[in-house]
């Protein structure tokens, strides 16, 4: 097994007369998204600092790819802070500065790139997050939501290894956050770079984190997959994840990843109780990553959101529907075997409608592909189980165009 990109091992840190870290151990893998969660002034931002070395612990070591930050010499330390970019809370623009500016400042102090390449690459991220036509426009002169759009930019303007957000998406409304959490998970698996980030956004950050660490006190209180944590026998855990999340998720409308578990479970219930077979229906709106690189990830989303609004009304009654991936539906069919819910899914095919989906948003797609793949439910199976079979090409599987 190979060696974490970062771990603390028993750190402490003191600021003031405030005990910030009180023993914090936690593995950072490579290559993955690791989410921080936990209350306000719990200490994560601290935490943060010490991963690129802007404090050091009172006590405790930091591995760094290997070797302890405390042996490492000034020029690797250097050396280790050239790998990150990263996004703060307060964004850290330059008011002096055009938004073009703020974008390839780190370009044009850190490399020795040509003028005309790093133009070039400022103005991709810009368009990437649907920011094009305020090069020359100042931070002061836009919103809060757009501000972070511009600091998102250029933290990933330099193509960093390891890149760490500190709340990214607060204040924006639903599909901007949505548009950036869409971002950095398809950034994060094209290019594989490292990710750390804090965020208060749950379960939204669920769809996106390979790993979650909940710090609480200065001491981490779980580690693991996201989906375990709701399963972990801690009552305050529990009150802090319910605490947190919207009834309903915000950009689809839909149910909750959580609450479409919950269906799920139901149906088991009563199927036991000897009553009709159910399905599950996994909708896929297929291509999204070619739809974000075209239009950006702000107009990518709101074809997402669109598309759930146009599914909702041909939902029978009494079946659910809910979030289930970042491009991903999963809808209950109540007493459903495998024949109604083929009948479901080509009628869905026919009644989905482009022109709803798209909404003028775009004449470069004219046509959507959608994938549906769906399984019955057999007796005490989880529901881990029958989406594993629902989404496997070698069972019943659809694909269909929306014109």
């Amino acid at each position: 097994m190979t060696h974490p990109l970062i771990e603390f091992r028993d750190v402490h840190k003191t600021l003031g007369s405030t005990y910030v870290l009180r023993g914090t151990n936690l593995k950072i893998p490579k290559g993955e998204i690791t989410t921080i969660i936990g209350k306000s002034g719990t200490g994560k931002s601290v935490f943060f600092k010490h991963v690129i070395g802007l404090l050091s612990p009172d006590r405790g070591d930091i591995i760094c790819d290997g070797k302890p930050m405390s042996e490492m010499t000034r020029h690797e330390i250097y050396d280790w802070r050239g790998k990150f970019s990263y996004m703060f809370q307060n964004m850290a623009l330059f008011d002096s500065m055009t938004i073009f500016e703020n974008v390839a400042l780190p370009l044009a102090q850190g490399t020795n790139l040509p003028k005309d390449e790093i133009t070039k690459r400022a103005h991709e991220r810009l368009r990437q997050l649907d920011l094009e036509g305020i090069d020359h426009k100042y931070p002061s002169e836009l919103s809060g939501g757009m501000q972070k759009r511009v600091a998102m930019a250029r933290a990933l303007v330099t193509d960093p290894e390891i890149i760490l957000f500190d709340e990214p998406t607060t204040g924006l409304d639903p599909i901007r956050k949505n548009a950036v959490h869409s971002m950095i998970s398809e950034y994060q698996s094209k290019f594989g770079f490292t990710v750390m980030l804090i965020s208060h956004e749950i379960p939204d950050v669920f769809l996106i984190t390979q790993q979650l660490a909940m710090l609480d006190e200065g001491h981490i209180i779980f580690q693991g997959p996201p989906e375990e944590i709701q399963n972990v026998d801690n009552t305050m855990i529990h009150e802090f994840i319910t605490g947190l999340q919207s009834p309903q998720d915000e950009l689809t409308g839909m149910d909750t990843v959580t609450q479409g578990k919950q269906h799920y479970n139901q149906a088991m219930a009563q199927l036991k109780e000897g009553q009709a077979a159910f399905s599950i229906v996994v909708l896929t709106l297929e291509g999204m990553d070619k739809i974000n690189d075209a239009l950006g990830h702000v107009k990518g989303q709101t074809i997402l959101k669109n598309f759930s609004s146009d599914v909702k009304p041909h939902l029978r009654e009494g079946d659910s529907c809910s979030r289930h991936d970042l491009n991903q539906l999963m809808v209950v069919l109540h007493n459903a075997g495998e024949d109604d819910t083929r009948r479901f899914c080509f009628d869905l095919a026919q009644r989905l409608k482009a022109e709803h989906i798209l909404n003028g948003i775009s004449e470069e797609v004219d046509t959507l592909n959608v994938s549906a793949g769906f399984a019955e439910a057999p007796m005490d199976a989880s529901i881990d189980e029958v989406l594993a079979s629902a989404e496997s090409r070698e069972a019943t599987f659809l694909e269909f165009s929306i014109k």
